[in-house]
């Protein structure tokens, strides 16, 4: 029975040094690895408009209009490739956009602001076809003869009927294409197009035909929409930051694990191990739910640390509770675990809920919090109640210690 007992104890050794040495591990190709993570705009750089709606004579802004855009925006920012972009709406009439990591916030800026509003009119000023008529798919960058930039368009059947009907009204005159109430072309007219393609010439640059696809491929904005806030965000500033809140946090555990070193010793140890295993948790559940890292977030990563450590405190205290009451040290572990547990529990639990309501009614880097401080909760739990327990069962089995009670700093004639 002894050799048993102490054969656990050896398990529980070995499987707390392999869980440090995995810790250790993933560090070292954590640094290989952090230019993969999605970083937020605090960390990143990258840069932060705020939209607001104009009104129009026959075009008011209104709360649907202003969702509407809020969805084509995040269509065009999604053709741009930004990483986990936030955008969303601001009272009645602002729309907030976020984009981390971009490399020409101007450029950017230009596309998801761009109303859109294509005509094509003919020379007596009436409208032949609007964008609402373009097939999505059908709108591309490509080159002319000469190697020019040019967006080929598609329309629909309906846009397709006008079109023809337009080009055998006006042939051999000009065709206005008028984006956002500014011609850009004006092709003559030198046969019927029955096909329902048209080009777009004129363009400067391959970039801006790019861009000028992309807004046209989903759609014009409902609204106009004005530049009312523009913040730029430095990439040097998003690396110190980020520099800077991985130092605290090192220091913070580095001071909770000491800590509970002092105060538990060998019992801390294993509590110390549990707590490092919930790190590697926390990080590796955040990586593989694709979620951006933000200043917000690494401190909700931290307060779930925090309670980590209070989780392991309460079952402790119980412990040495149970212990000076009289009873044998694996009757005090089993009770202590039990006793603790529901304080543990219903603590968890509102913070959870704290954290549901954060996600469900914040924005942005609150959302990054609150799933950040949710998935700590819940790996601190796991980690409290489970692998503490599992490790100190083993530790009291082994009869490695004479007065076990005294683990726990308790002096008496407990067993």
């Amino acid at each position: 029975m002894r050799a048993r007992r102490r054969w656990r104890a050896v398990l529980a050794l070995v499987a707390s040094l392999a869980v440090l040495g995995g810790i250790a591990a993933w560090t070292l190709l954590e640094f290989k690895l952090q230019n993969r993570i999605n970083r937020g705009l605090d960390l990143a750089g990258g840069v932060r408009v705020v939209l607001q709606g104009v009104d129009k004579p026959g075009n008011p802004v209104t709360r649907e209009k202003i969702d509407d855009a809020v969805e084509i925006i995040r269509n065009r920012v999604d053709a741009l490739g930004v990483a986990e972009p936030v955008i969303q709406r601001q009272g009645e009439d602002r729309i907030v956009v976020e984009l981390a990591g971009v490399d020409d916030p101007q450029k950017a800026i230009e596309t998801i602001g761009r109303t859109a509003r294509l005509e094509f009119l003919g020379p007596d000023g009436s409208v032949v076809v609007t964008g609402d008529q373009l097939v999505a798919g059908g709108i591309q960058v490509a080159a002319d003869q000469a190697g020019r930039p040019v967006v080929q368009l598609q329309f629909n059947a309906e846009g397709t009927e006008k079109f023809a009907e337009a080009t055998r009204k006006f042939y051999r005159q000009p065709i206005f294409i008028v984006l956002d109430e500014q011609v850009i072309s004006s092709p003559t007219v030198e046969a019927v197009i029955t096909n329902g393609r048209a080009e777009i010439t004129g363009i400067p640059t391959f970039e801006e035909a790019q861009r000028l696809a992309v807004a046209l491929r989903y759609g014009a904005l409902p609204v106009d929409l004005q530049v009312v806030e523009n913040r730029t965000v430095s990439a040097t500033l998003g690396s110190d930051s980020l520099q800077r809140s991985v130092e605290a946090m090192i220091v913070g555990a580095a001071a909770v694990a000491a800590f509970i070193l002092v105060i538990y010793r060998i019992p801390g140890f294993w509590a110390v191990v549990a707590l490092a295993v919930y790190m590697l948790i926390t990080a590796g559940a955040l990586y593989g739910l694709n979620a951006t890292l933000t200043l917000p977030g690494i401190a909700g990563f931290v307060m779930s640390l925090g309670m980590a450590v209070d989780a392991n405190v309460l079952i402790y205290e119980r412990i040495k509770d149970e212990l000076r009451a009289g009873k044998t040290i694996r009757a005090a572990l089993e009770a202590g675990f039990r006793n603790a547990f529901s304080a543990i529990l219903d603590s968890n639990l509102t913070t959870l809920i704290a954290a549901a309501v954060l996600y469900g009614l914040g924005t942005g880097p609150v959302r990054g919090f609150a799933v950040t401080l949710a998935v700590g909760v819940v790996a601190s739990m796991f980690t409290a109640i489970t692998l503490t327990r599992f490790f100190l069962r083993n530790l009291v089995d082994s009869e490695l210690f004479r007065q076990p009670a005294r683990l726990f700093g308790v002096r008496g004639e407990a067993r």
